[in-house]
């Protein structure tokens, strides 16, 4: 892509982002009272965040099965309230061990 198509795009995104940005502080002046919209405000990047992560996790690997024995096992170490990395070596060590399964003993 030429510098000259690439220039508009990313003038229309730095100008979306800013909006998005800008608007609700031009038009909120006060204090926001009402319970359900600060509860949607206060879930909302922890909802973003799920819907950001939890696609990519099962395509990262080679395959869904290996994908999903990872999760398992973040998720057994997570419930044990394990810090995070150990959460993140266990479902790193669930995926090496479903991969090496899978190509051995299929």
């Amino acid at each position: 892509m030429s510098f000259e198509k690439f220039l508009p795009y990313l003038a229309v995104m730095a100008l979306v982002t800013y909006l998005v940005r800008a608007i609700p502080l031009i038009l909120i002046k006060k204090q926001i009272e009402n319970k359900f919209i600060l509860s949607f405000l206060y879930y909302m990047p922890y909802a973003v965040l799920s819907v950001m992560t939890v696609p990519a996790v099962f395509y990262a690997t080679g395959s869904v099965v290996s994908a999903a024995a990872g999760v398992a096992v973040a998720l057994v170490l997570a419930f044990f309230k394990r810090d995070l990395l150990t959460v993140a070596i266990g479902a790193s060590g669930g995926v090496f061990i479903a991969e090496l399964m899978m190509k051995y003993v299929i």
